[in-house]
């Protein structure tokens, strides 16, 4: 299965992860057709879950007990750049090429 400049695109921004090159590319298309697999499995009449322990007969929850509180200035000096109360990410650890970039890689894939 191809993937398109778009999804790739869109990937790289939410894992994060550089897809330049063919093996990068590869290794996706690799990644897809396992996951289709799952597709196979007949799931007919299979309720989904709430929880991995849902069947457990008993499952102990601790109280949530506050012991430290209103630290948000202190926790926001640790910011290399905030907007407002928020910690600012950077958009990503990897410099993306340009869409040409892109099309480029994925037709010799």
């Amino acid at each position: 299965q191809k993937v398109s400049v778009e999804v790739l695109e869109h990937l790289e921004h939410l894992a994060l992860v550089d897809f330049r090159d063919a093996e990068g590319v590869q290794r996706l298309q690799k990644a897809i057709q396992f996951a289709d697999q799952l597709h196979e499995v007949n799931t007919d009449g299979v309720e989904p879950m709430d929880s991995v322990l849902e069947d457990r007969w008993c499952l102990y929850l601790r109280e949530d007990d506050v012991t430290e509180g209103n630290c948000t200035k202190e926790l926001l000096e640790n910011a290399r750049e905030k907007v407002e109360e928020y910690f600012v990410a950077p958009p990503g650890n990897i410099p993306l090429p340009k869409l040409e970039e892109r099309e480029t890689f994925l037709q010799g894939s």
